[in-house]
């Protein structure tokens, strides 16, 4: 073990977002004593708030789970929101972190980071070896701004600041707005309404054809805990699932999981994304984190809890 948790005061930036609460959920069976924010009571964009805030509240650990996200439209339609928000939120954590002495930083970034046609599985000494996905670029480079800056704090300063990058993820407390939803929850909302209304077919953007890796929240936020008690080092590691599956493939499985009898037709005025996006999760393996949720049981979760919580039961 690297780092024990235990006595330590540790705040998570946005925990209120689905990877923020679940973090939050997991550190709680932690002997550490976890610190939150609200909006209403810090704003992450404005540097002096978020300097007076955290010169209170002193926490010795940082997890950085705060972040504007959305799927291809939400990214495509406010590229300022994805890049220059992120960017700020960030940055006034970061160094704010590295000026009150906080002893651990996780941040986490996304797979989005990659290079549109990165081999595959992708690794991490992947990073700035080729032009971004137009569709997220805005996101990704902030992202890739987030991960250079703890870099530049451990080698400047000696923080002792990592990066993980997680593939795509989905779970309880995700976002089910179709106007700014990722894929996953999207096609559930989807296929849960086509269920209600006895829809002969849904609609998916694209050709169904890109594949995809989805992993399970819970199981992020479990890794979260394992890489700020075992893992130390200056480039980021990737958190996966280690399997992919097409778009259409995914929609098949959420029609199985809520009762969606019908078919699906596809929009080809619609973008693709990037064909493949598949993590190499080795080296997190190998520390001994593996995910543990396959894709048809946390999908099964999710609907439970999207049910539960959106009046849809």
């Amino acid at each position: 073990m690297v780092f024990s948790l235990a006595g330590k005061k540790v705040w998570v930036a946005g925990h209120r977002g689905m990877v923020g609460g679940a973090v939050t959920s997991r550190l709680r069976s932690e002997n550490c004593n976890v610190i939150t924010a609200t909006h209403a009571e810090l704003d992450l964009t404005r540097q002096k708030d978020v300097e007076d805030w955290m010169a209170a509240h002193k926490p010795d650990v940082v997890v950085v789970a705060a972040a504007v996200v959305g799927g291809i439209l939400a990214n495509d339609s406010r590229p300022v929101d994805f890049l220059n928000q992120n960017l700020l939120i960030q940055s006034n954590i970061i160094s704010n972190a590295h000026a009150i002495g906080v002893e651990r930083l996780l941040f986490l970034g996304s797979s989005c980071i990659y290079p549109r046609l990165a081999p595959q599985p992708i690794t991490e000494d992947s990073l700035l070896t080729g032009p971004l996905e137009p569709t997220n670029q805005w996101y990704a480079i902030a992202k890739i701004a987030g991960v250079k800056l703890c870099q530049a704090y451990r080698r400047q300063y000696g923080r002792d600041y990592i990066s993980a990058m997680p593939t795509n993820l989905y779970g309880p407390g995700d976002n089910f707005d179709l106007t700014s939803s990722h894929v996953l929850p999207a096609l559930l909302v989807k296929a849960h309404r086509g269920k209600v209304a006895g829809a002969s077919s849904i609609e998916l953007w694209g050709s169904g054809k890109p594949l995809r890796e989805f992993l399970y929240v819970e199981d992020l936020a479990e890794a979260c805990v394992f890489l700020l008690k075992s893992y130390s080092h200056d480039e980021p590691i990737n958190v996966g699932f280690g399997a992919d599956v097409t778009i259409r493939e995914l929609a098949e499985t959420i029609a199985s999981v809520t009762g969606f009898q019908g078919g699906f037709t596809f929009d080809a005025t619609k973008p693709d994304g990037t064909p493949r996006k598949l993590m190499n999760s080795g080296r997190i393996n190998a520390l001994g984190w593996k995910a543990t949720t396959n894709l048809r049981d946390g999908i099964s979760k999710t609907y439970a809890w999207y049910k539960a919580n959106h009046g849809a039961g």
